[in-house]
Parts: C-alpha cells; structure tokens; sequence
C-alpha cells in the first residue's frame, strides 16, 4: 500500500514535471480589438519555485511585464497579471502546440490564441512625424528613485545642443500602463513631443510608468496621487543636475497626465514654473466615467435616460466610502438586480466571471480615487501659469463640459495667467480627425498636429524667458 502511494504521488510528480516542461518558453499572438490588430508575447520560465510568466506587446515597447501568478494544471494555463491589469486564460493542445484563450482586461474580454515560438514582428509603417537618428540634441538614459514608493523609474532625457541651462518640461502620461513615448495605436505622441520640443531649444524628461519596462512598481496598485509622486521624484532628479535651468521646470501631462500636474504643482509650488493640460479633465472622475459610459452606449441603449440613472447608481456605490468588501457585494447585488447587466451578458457567457471582473474593475484602487478627485479644485489653487487645451472631436475628454469647468476654476483661482483653448477638428491624442472615435487614431498617420505642437512651444516660450 505504502508502495503504491509513492508510485502515486511519484506519478502526479513526474505529470505535473512534465506539463511545466511542456509548457515553458515563448508563446506569440495576435489579438484584434475593433480595427486594430496587436500582437502578444507571453514567456514562461520554470523555476525552483514553480512556473513564472511574463507579457510583452512588442508595438507598444511594453516589455516584461512580470505576472503575479502563472499556473498549469490538467491542460489549463493561467497566467495572471493582475498586478499590472490583465490575465491570460488558455486550453493547451499537445497535438499542434498551441494555446486556445481569452485575455482580459478590466471589464474587457477577447480572444487570443497562441502559436509556441519566437515573434516575428510584422514590419510597422513608419510614422512620418517620428524623428531618424542622429538626432540634432543629446540624448541621455537616465534613472531616479521614487523615496516615498521605494522604486526606481527609467526614462530619457533629451537637451538641445549649444544651450546653455535650458528650460526643461515633465512629460506625463496618460492613464493606463504607457512607456516614455506614451506608445499606442502605433503613434508615440511622447516621442514626437520630445523631439519637437528638444529641436526648439526645450530639454524633455519623459520616463516608463512605474512597472513598465525598465521602470520598478506595481501599476495596478497605484492612484492618481501615487503617480504624482512619481513626477516629484523626476523634479527632484532635475534640480540636482548643473545643465538645466532649475527655475524653468514645467509639467506637460496629457489626459490623466493633465490631472497628476495640480497636485504635483499644488504641493512644490516653488519648483514648478508652469503646467500644460493637454486633454486633461475638468471636471470629477465620476462625472467623466459617466459620461464616456453614456457615449458608448448612444447607439444600442434605447432609453438613455434610463441607462444614465443604472450608471449613477453603480457609481454611488462604488465610490462611497466604507468596507471595500461590502461594497463590492452591495455592487453585485446592484448589477444583477438590473436588466441592463443581464442583457447585456451573451449567450453561453460567464456571467460570474463578467460580473467579478466588472465590480473589480468599478472598485480598483485607482478607479475609487478617481471618482472623488476633482482636478478643478487644484487648478484654483496654482499660482503658476497654465496652458489648457482640448480637442473639439475628442470623445474621450469631451471639450464640453471639461472645458467650461477648468476654465471657470482658473479664472476664481489663483493664477491670473491662463489659457484654455478648445481647438477645432483634433481627437483626444490632438490628430487631426474625422470622427475623434479610438477605432481612427491607428488609422490618421499624423502622430501630432504640428500647429498644436508649434502653439505649445511658443507659449512655452513665452513663459520661460
């Protein structure tokens, strides 16, 4: 008897060995979201301490990005990355070595199957406005700590040449996990603003959120408030260096980049000389999900009023104060009780896991404090000048009302020196645009309107002499 159990357990040993082995190294594919096509890359290493994964999505120079938990067990592989947003699922067939799944993000779930093996990375067009070596100013790998977080961010700083002490912008990213460029839909806005920005005679830092690429962290466990530390921490980095001007330091945020400046510009007044909103909100984190809720149901949901009602419900739960837990149950209970969740669940769908998915998403850390934080408020508080702008056929940060609010908190605010401009025919990323819907950005191959990028450095100009 004590023979066979060993023989047993020797068995599921030597199975589970196997199935690990099986699995380990490096998977690829692609998944289609609306009109664009991305391609995956998922790494499985084994280790002393059991199966280890990783993601990469080479297009968007997102690399290495660690999953919390990767197992493999009777043929299903799980690789979690919850940490950072996302989860692979998949069903591994031995006969053709490949993986049958679904990656999730937040609410978000679509196929994506796997082929064992190295990506082979289709060329990518070049966009016309992305800046050929060499480049006419210096270009430098830099890395600082974040003291209060305990990580270290990796970025570029970049310095026109013959300038002495030159006036030196924060670029800063817009939500979601984004590298230095702010790479997406195949554009590096980032990029061409550094570049841009450089050729004038403007230094640039722009640097990796943190736990992206070469920078430390955990994205999915940040705040709005916890990435403003991040850019103090790039502040600190410039005022210890002899070749920038350290009065000229301003802070470029784009989307919720445009809403992290305040607070870092609230809390070091004396160390920011100016902010740039590009695209950033006026109004509060409930008010803008509820109103991006409501665009994108414009075209299936009959009763809109209706709809809105369902929205502010669910966004009065999720943002009240209290017990985390009982208020993700009062949130479940919510969703299922309304026929708009259950009819909007497919057939043969799980809807466990689409409602778990969904409260989680609701009542992530960052997603709370995001719904009560109120960027306008902080606006009336700088001291500093502030340049606004909007894209009118932005439908992500609609011009209307984000606009009229800041707008308004400037003008009873602080500052006397400010300018919000709402500027015609430009998306949310400020391309010039049809319709401003996400499905166009791959689609336009201008990665930035150089009138919006030469307006930027005049006004930048302006302020910095």
């Amino acid at each position: 008897m004590f023979k066979t159990i060993i023989t047993i357990k020797f068995l599921a040993l030597l199975t589970a060995a196997l199935q690990a082995q099986d699995i380990k190294g490096e998977w690829h594919g692609t998944l289609t979201a609306g009109q664009s096509e991305i391609g995956f890359v998922f790494t499985i290493l084994k280790t002393e301490s059991g199966l280890e994964g990783s993601m990469a999505i080479p297009a968007r120079n997102l690399n290495n990005m660690k999953a919390g938990k990767t197992t493999f067990e009777n043929g299903e592989l799980l690789i979690d990355g919850s940490n950072n947003g996302w989860q692979y699922i998949g069903t591994y067939n031995a006969s053709n070595e490949t993986i049958e799944g679904h990656f999730k993000e937040g609410i978000n779930k679509l196929p994506l199957n796997l082929k064992r093996g190295a990506f082979e990375e289709v060329t990518k067009t070049k966009r016309p406005q992305e800046p050929e070596l060499p480049y006419p100013y210096q270009v430098e790998e830099v890395k600082f700590r974040n003291e209060r977080a305990n990580i270290q961010l990796a970025g570029t700083l970049t310095s026109p040449q013959n300038v002495v002490n030159p006036p030196v912008v924060i670029l800063i990213t817009g939500s979601g996990p984004q590298n230095r460029d702010e790479e997406v839909f195949g554009h590096r806005p980032f990029l061409v603003m550094a570049d841009y920005l450089t050729r004038k005679g403007i230094a640039v830092l722009r640097f990796d959120d943190r736990g992206v690429n070469d920078s430390e962290g955990n994205h999915a466990e940040a705040t709005t408030a916890d990435f403003a530390t991040d850019v103090m921490a790039a502040v600190d980095f410039l005022k210890l260096r002899k070749d920038i001007d350290k009065d000229r330091v301003g802070l470029v945020g784009h989307s919720e980049g445009g809403i992290i400046a305040p607070i870092v510009a609230v809390e070091r007044p004396e160390d920011i000389a100016f902010v740039v909103s590009l695209a950033g909100t006026g109004v509060s984190g409930y008010e803008t999900t509820r109103l991006q809720a409501l665009h994108q149901a414009k075209n299936y949901v009959p009763d809109l009023e209706a709809y809105d009602n369902f929205i502010k419900g669910a966004l009065d739960i999720a943002s009240k104060e209290g017990d985390l837990e009982l208020i993700r149950n009062e949130l479940s209970e919510y969703y299922l009780a309304s026929p708009f969740f259950n009819g909007s669940i497919p057939p043969g769908a799980d809807k466990e896991a689409i409602l778990k998915n969904l409260v989680e998403q609701r009542t992530s850390v960052w997603v709370r404090y995001f719904y009560n934080y109120n960027p306008a408020e902080l606006y009336k508080k700088l001291n500093c000048p502030v340049l606004a702008l909007y894209g009118e056929k932005d439908k992500q940060v609609f011009p209307e009302p984000n606009k009229a609010r800041l707008e308004n908190a400037l003008k009873n605010g602080s500052t006397k020196d400010y300018t919000v401009l709402e500027i015609e025919g430009m998306n949310h990323f400020f391309q010039v645009a049809e319709t401003g819907e996400l499905d166009e950005y791959q689609n336009i191959q201008e990665t930035m309107s150089p009138k919006v990028l030469d307006l930027l450095v005049k006004w930048i100009d302006n302020h910095t002499k």
